[in-house]
């Protein structure tokens, strides 16, 4: 197995594109490393993105942030704006995994990883997160919401890779949360996630919103009609439970051992309302 380790965006996608079908991105390999050791299936070259500076930075650029796909979530958790402003994906990347694995772990890892558990992709969802994609074509900029196509799979094409999500600065207003669900009190797969945002006008009268849920369909899933629910509302409790109804049905789970079905649409139900609870006090108070 042969490791290359470059400078740069170009170099990247040069050794990508030389070689389709034989290289692994390495954002920050805490599920790479576990995936090649567990199947005993290790690629012709891995490629490590933790020494290009544009991949690692966390910067604000007119009116956006821009979190580079390999900076850690360490950096991300540790940075007063994205608190302030997207307190929802900070709390979602705090979840992945122990301190340690923080140091090294990434958003763009979390996504290109496919996981319909990923924490973060909710979260990025529900606050219109794009990704930046650069291949030999050049660059796309591809909604968070569509990026992942199934499990384990996502829109990326020979040779390209993810070099930064952007998210544009909240509105007045504005707010977004996460929450799951697991059996365990830390390091766990999400049996259930859901990522919100709500924004209201100066009347307190709910303007836009966005319900994201994980881990209940092979992709992340979007509840239209519980945005259906919220905007135009108040956001009572009573439309705040309408929006949790139309999660729980949206919902499209499994059996599997970390829970059933019937017990991840009533989670799913749950947890839509307590995010939007939170969402809706932090909204209020700005």
């Amino acid at each position: 197995m042969q490791y290359e380790a470059p400078v740069s965006v170009k170099e990247a996608v040069e050794i990508l594109a030389a070689h389709p079908g034989q290289c692994k991105p390495l954002a920050g390999g805490t599920d790479l490393i576990i995936q090649m050791r567990g199947t005993n299936r290790y690629p012709k070259i891995v490629v490590d993105l933790k020494r290009i500076p544009e991949l690692t930075g966390i910067t604000r650029v007119n009116g956006s942030f821009r979190l580079g796909a390999a900076a850690s979530c360490a950096q991300l958790t540790d940075h007063s704006e994205l608190q302030k402003w997207l307190p929802g994906v900070v709390e979602a990347t705090e979840l992945i995994g122990s301190v340690q694995v923080q140091s090294r772990a990434s958003l763009g890892g979390n996504l290109c990883n496919g996981s319909p558990a990923a924490d973060t992709v909710p979260a990025l969802i529900a606050v219109g997160a794009r990704a930046v994609v650069v291949g030999p074509s050049g660059t796309r900029t591809v909604p968070v919401a569509g990026f992942v196509t199934a499990p384990g799979k996502t829109v990326l094409l020979p040779g390209e890779l993810v070099v930064a999500l952007e998210v544009d600065l909240p509105e007045a207003r504005s707010a977004d949360a996460y929450l799951r669900f697991i059996p365990r009190a830390e390091m766990d797969i999400a049996v259930v996630g859901a990522g919100v945002s709500l924004t209201f006008d100066k009347d307190g009268v709910c303007t836009a919103a966005q319900v994201a849920l994980g881990a209940v369909a092979p992709t992340q899933l979007t509840v239209p009609a519980a945005v259906k629910a919220l905007v135009g509302t108040k956001v009572e409790d009573s439309a705040i439970a309408e929006a949790g109804k139309a999660a729980r049905a949206a919902a499209k789970p499994i059996d599997d051992r970390r829970g059933t079905a019937d017990f991840r649409r009533h989670i799913t139900d749950v947890l839509t309302v307590r995010s939007l609870k939170l969402a809706r006090e932090r909204a209020l108070s700005r």
